[in-house]
């Protein structure tokens, strides 16, 4: 039997698992090592040059105790500021995450588009290089929330989390006067791996119904596209969960639909 194909996928939290879910999807065949680095976590309350400083040399710790076939970094803040200079650095085929605007700008039917992600991203210059090229004629709206990504940390997590919380941080995406407004908002970009975790509520929460724009499924066919026709089933491909903090996962039930059901060691 042909052996499986490793992927890791990296995180500053555990955002990265929007991503995991959708690669697992397309690649049963693979083993998975999950790391989430919440030793430094959350990246949108450091600097540029700590973030470097931080990921490069950890990325290389991991490729060399791990041997990954790819690495995946699902996570839009460190992909802006990481991605060259882990290109650079290694040898192994690299997947980044960065805002979809280009795909949400081309469906938005009003022309009015919003990005939802951490203050870093969306002051980076990366993200406003992306809606110089790729905007086509619409108005977009950086939105920067300070706290989204921890919320949905604390809700996977199982802690209580409020809606007026999640709405206080959703509600800059909404620019219209309501649903009957032509030239309202109608797409949202999704440019932080936490936010799908709160896909629900925040579908329940806004003033609107909008399109969502999650990079997780194209981030999957491309991963795919990299490794090559697939090995078999990978019924006993396994998975892995790494905290840099150390501390032991206890998130079992709620982390084995990411896995595709595995349970990840």
């Amino acid at each position: 039997m042909p052996t499986p194909p490793t992927i890791l996928v990296f995180d500053s939290g555990l955002g990265g698992l929007t991503v995991l879910r959708e690669i697992v999807k397309t690649r049963p065949d693979a083993h998975y090592v999950y790391v989430a680095d919440d030793a430094f976590f959350p990246y949108g309350h450091h600097g540029e040059d700590e973030i470097v400083a931080r990921v490069v040399p950890l990325i290389g710790e991991l490729i060399e105790s791990h041997a990954p076939d790819l690495v995946v970094i699902a996570c839009n803040t460190a992909s802006t500021i990481v991605m060259s200079h882990l290109r650079d650095a290694y040898q192994v085929p690299f997947v980044g995450t960065v805002p979809a605007i280009k795909p949400a700008c081309a469906s938005s039917k009003t022309r009015r588009v919003s990005v939802l992600g951490t203050r870093g991203t969306v002051k980076r210059e990366y993200t406003r290089k992306l809606i110089s090229d790729f905007a086509q004629g619409c108005e977009v709206t950086l939105v920067g929330s300070g706290e989204l990504a921890s919320l949905a940390e604390e809700a996977l997590s199982g802690q209580s989390v409020r809606d007026e919380d999640i709405a206080t941080e959703l509600a800059p995406c909404f620019v219209g006067y309501g649903a009957d407004d032509p030239a309202r908002t109608d797409t949202v970009v999704l440019a932080c791996t936490h936010y799908p975790l709160l896909l629900e509520r925040l579908t329940k929460l806004a003033p609107w119904p909008v399109d969502w724009i999650d990079p997780a499924p194209a981030i999957a066919r491309r991963v795919s596209d990299l490794l090559g026709p697939a090995n078999g089933n990978g019924d006993t491909a396994g998975a892995e969960m790494i905290f840099t903090s150390k501390r032991p996962h206890r998130l079992s039930a709620a982390l084995t639909p990411f896995f595709g059901g595995r349970v990840p060691a």
